[in-house]
């Protein structure tokens, strides 16, 4: 499946001594009506919750534009997908695609530069061959798994603005999106719902929490992070934002055992195999939810040190970093608004 299954439960709350809801919106401090839906697009819940207009075709129209994302970027339907067709035309030719597969194509490159390739978005190869989060979920054989990490290389993916076309330079290369997309496709649905003057909601695709404005009573929003070592709807602290997008990805969100093994689903480009740092979680804050995707997997794939030069190098970006000993590291930009509610977490300095 493309779009990557954060089973991400991060607890949205208006209170900062009321926090009760996993990965969906609470009620706000006064009643307000607010309107609320859910569907299951990109391989996830989706749930737009509106908290200052009764308009239930806002959030439809932003269900309608989330599938024609999904449509333009799946690897599940040839028939409608520009991904299927570039990765078809590998080694041969170019493929012309539209503004929206366009634009997540070269954010994503554009992170593939920045980490030096520890995040590279032509990494579906492998990808594919692993399978995590599906029931053929396998470890791969080494030899084909060395063959097929050999065409990792965004620098052999080839973008030209202009034209709106891109080309992959060695047959078998593949470009997966599950890493960014979505985050592209709350970012469409946070622009629908100011373009129709709302001014208060909460946009949750899985683990990208995107929130509009403030709650009803200007204050920010209270988000929780969820605690990577429990079951979801159990938190370690808290994150005041106001038109901000919280996303949090870890190790733990979707993996098989074998052996008495975990192999989880962030893939390292330079060995093939998951990735194994000091890192088991971390949450992006920042403006722009594909911003924070392609933070979240970048982060986890430089580890710990490399993951908070990354953060702080970047303007408007914050980071909640949780290692597997059970240290909490902020960011210099959050430091003063991060609460940590759990003792069984310390926070560092």
């Amino acid at each position: 499946m493309l779009f990557k299954q954060r089973n991400i439960f991060i607890i949205i709350c208006l209170l900062a001594l009321i926090l009760t809801s996993c990965a969906k919106q609470s009620a706000p401090e006064a009643p307000v009506n607010p309107v609320s839906k859910s569907n299951f697009l990109l391989g996830t819940e989706v749930t737009i919750t509106i908290y200052d207009k009764q308009d239930e075709a806002i959030i439809d129209k932003a269900f309608r534009r989330i599938s024609e994302i999904e449509a333009k970027m799946t690897i599940n339907n040839a028939e409608t997908s520009e991904i299927i067709a570039l990765n078809n035309a590998s080694g041969s030719s170019e493929v012309k695609l539209s503004p929206d597969t366009f634009d997540v194509l070269e954010r994503g490159k554009e992170f593939s530069e920045m980490t030096k390739g520890r995040f590279d978005i032509t990494v579906g190869s492998i990808v594919k061959l692993w399978n995590i989060g599906t029931e053929y979920a396998a470890i791969p054989e080494p030899d084909v798994l060395e063959q097929k990490r050999l065409l990792i290389d965004f620098e052999k993916l080839h973008l030209d603005r202009n034209k709106l076309t891109a080309r992959l330079d060695e047959k078998g290369m593949q470009v997966d999106l599950g890493a960014i997309a979505k985050g592209y496709a709350a970012d469409e649905v946070a622009k629908i719902l100011r373009d129709n003057g709302v001014k208060h909601a909460i946009i949750n695709l899985g683990g990208n929490v995107l929130t509009i404005g403030g709650n009803m009573q200007d204050k920010p929003w209270k988000i929780g992070i969820q605690d990577p070592f429990n079951p979801r709807g159990e938190y370690l602290g808290i994150i005041p934002v106001t038109d901000k997008t919280v996303v949090t990805s870890g190790t733990y969100e979707r993996y098989f055992e074998q052996d008495g093994k975990k192999y989880h689903h962030i893939l390292d480009p330079r060995t093939g195999y998951p990735i194994d740092n000091d890192i088991a979680s971390v949450s992006i804050i920042t403006t722009k939810s594909i911003d924070g995707d392609g933070n979240s997997t970048s982060v986890l794939l430089l580890g710990l040190e490399e993951g908070l030069k990354l953060i702080e190098s970047q303007k408007d970006v914050e980071a909640i970093f949780v290692t597997y000993d059970k240290k909490v590291y902020v960011t210099s930009g959050i430091k003063n608004d991060f609460a940590l509610t759990n003792s069984d977490f310390e926070l560092m300095d």
